[in-house]
């Protein structure tokens, strides 16, 4: 089974309870306490998004902010590196709503066409410039990773506008 990065938009209450007890974390790490549009799968884009945005010219404060959409803050509850079936190499972690509404700006701030642009046509240009990752990808690379630019995007928007925390994990 492939590693993929999972996001999750929930309540910060929700998160809070996640916190506190690994049983509620492990509910939402398997798909079961939040609604299904709640829940983000990005497969392994991240890896070639964080190299885009860099291309792209997103400044370091900018893109700090990007790399938090990815990795989080602080782990959410520790206790669940020991829970059954848990996830133990790559520890769960989260934003809070006004650090949601940080990285919302941030993916704002760089257009879906600024990603598509750092694309280079050359095959070892890509793996150089943006990973071996991104010559697995088939089709249109520079259209996929705008499209997952937006989806991000929008994503993160949507969990600002309403408040919410994101909670973020390798599955």
């Amino acid at each position: 089974m492939a590693v993929t990065q999972q996001l999750a938009r929930i309540p910060a209450a929700q998160l809070a309870a996640c916190r506190e007890s690994a049983d509620a974390l492990d509910a939402l790490c398997s798909f079961t306490a939040a609604p299904d549009e709640a829940y983000l799968d990005l497969n392994w884009w991240p890896v070639i998004l964080k190299r885009a945005w860099a291309m792209a010219g997103a400044d370091e404060r900018t893109f700090a902010l990007l790399r938090r959409g990815f990795d989080g803050d602080e782990e959410v509850n520790p206790a669940y590196r020991d829970y059954p079936y848990g996830i133990f190499d790559h520890p769960v972690t989260a934003l809070e709503p006004p650090e949601v509404k940080a990285v919302a700006e941030a993916l704002r701030s760089l257009t879906p066409e600024a990603v598509h642009a750092v694309v280079p046509s050359d095959p070892a240009q890509i793996e150089a410039k943006l990973s071996p990752t991104a010559l697995e990808v088939r089709g249109d690379l520079a259209g996929f990773l705008a499209e997952q630019h937006t989806i991000l995007r929008d994503f993160y928007e949507e969990a600002a506008r309403r408040q919410l925390a994101v909670v973020l994990w390798w599955d």
